[in-house]
């Protein structure tokens, strides 16, 4: 069939009813507006028109009867205000916000290490893609992190979309992706320590991945609606790196280009990738490494919401609050909880850790 043919086909909802005149009237009145109606002198099919959406209600059908949900941001403008409605053939129409919001549940906190070795299942996940969860309850909806991978590299089939969330990271962490964005130019190569976070709402799209593509995405909160956009193409013209997404701005961070800096641990330094400033303070992302040999033994506490770690190269040991003593390798992610007491130490040589922290403007605290 062609895509002319395709468009100029319609669909009806088909819908019970015992008695068409009453079923009319009860759907006028929420809005609809009445289409056809037949035989004149005894009606038995009626069609309606209204929110994008056509009804058919046939006497002589015994399907059962739907649920209608109504998206609109006013509901006194439909009916007479209230929320759910029942008509007389037993279809329900139930009003829901139009414009979708994430929840932002309340972070339930708890001091877990997630270890690549404890061999928990990958799922197929969107596009086709290897998911891994790196927090399995997700600190009460919270956060999700998520180990995600490509086995066979080429052209991803994914289409242009958006994520309705407060915050999101996608760090490349073996191999490279090639990714479009909204207004940030022509398409790019993520490559292996490269990060971009992606604003509340930017449209972008995943073109091709290299074989054995390996990427950490961090979203806030853990459930988040994924839109497709089918009437956007990427690239587009405009390019406004500055563009604000509800207060962020698109960050891409170049492991080539970064500087590293002393920080608040002793024997680690740091390269900011900048998100801090691009989010707004939403969230902080830096990677850590060793400058020296030694074994810490000072006691660390920290008070941000959220506190994730990911060990992306080496190893190290992490001693949580209760003193026990966990051997940490590539692959292995940890949350520890604000003013939990926990030690990092025995980091080897090519130790690398990614962090997240939110917000963004949070403190560790040495004793």
């Amino acid at each position: 069939m062609s895509e002319q043919n395709i468009s100029d086909a319609q669909a009806e909802i088909l819908q019970p009813s015992e008695d068409i005149n009453n079923d009319v009237a009860f759907f006028t009145r929420l809005g609809f507006r009445l289409n056809t109606i037949f035989p004149d002198d005894n009606p038995a099919v009626a069609t309606l028109s209204g929110y994008n959406i056509l009804l058919r209600l046939d006497k002589n059908t015994s399907c059962a009867a739907a649920t209608i949900y109504l998206l609109t941001d006013n509901y006194g403008a439909i009916g007479d205000g209230s929320d759910e409605y029942l008509a007389p053939n037993g279809t329900i129409i139930k009003l829901q916000p139009k414009l979708y919001q994430p929840d932002s549940p309340a972070t339930q906190h708890k001091f877990e290490v997630r270890q690549l070795r404890d061999s928990e299942p990958w799922v197929i996940g969107r596009a086709g893609m290897l998911y891994r969860d790196l927090i399995p309850d997700r600190l009460g909806g919270s956060i999700i992190a998520s180990h995600i991978r490509i086995p066979d590299g080429g052209p991803v089939p994914d289409m242009v979309h958006y994520h309705t969330i407060g915050f999101q990271l996608i760090y490349c962490y073996r191999g490279w992706v090639k990714l479009v964005y909204e207004d940030q130019g022509p398409p790019f190569i993520l490559k292996a320590g490269d990060c971009v976070t992606q604003p509340p709402e930017i449209r972008h799209r995943v073109l091709e991945a290299s074989d054995n593509l390996e990427v950490i995405e961090i979203g806030v909160p853990a459930e988040h609606m994924t839109t497709i956009d089918h009437n956007m193409d990427l690239p587009n013209k405009e390019y406004n790196p500055e563009k604000e997404y509800q207060g962020q701005t698109f960050c891409h961070h170049l492991l080539k280009e970064a500087r590293w800096q002393a920080g608040p641990i002793a024997g680690l330094e740091y390269r900011d990738t900048g998100i801090n400033q691009a989010s707004n303070g939403v969230a902080s992302v830096i990677i850590a490494r060793p400058t020296t040999d030694e074994t810490l033994s000072s006691q660390i506490n920290h008070n941000a919401d959220i506190y994730f770690a990911f060990v992306l190269n080496g190893g190290m040991d992490l001693e949580d609050e209760n003193q026990a003593t966990q051997k940490l390798h590539p692959g292995d992610a940890f949350v520890i909880p604000p003013q939990s007491p926990y030690k990092m130490s025995n980091f080897t040589n090519d130790l690398e850790l990614l962090q997240v922290t939110l917000p963004g403007k949070s403190e560790i605290i040495i004793h």
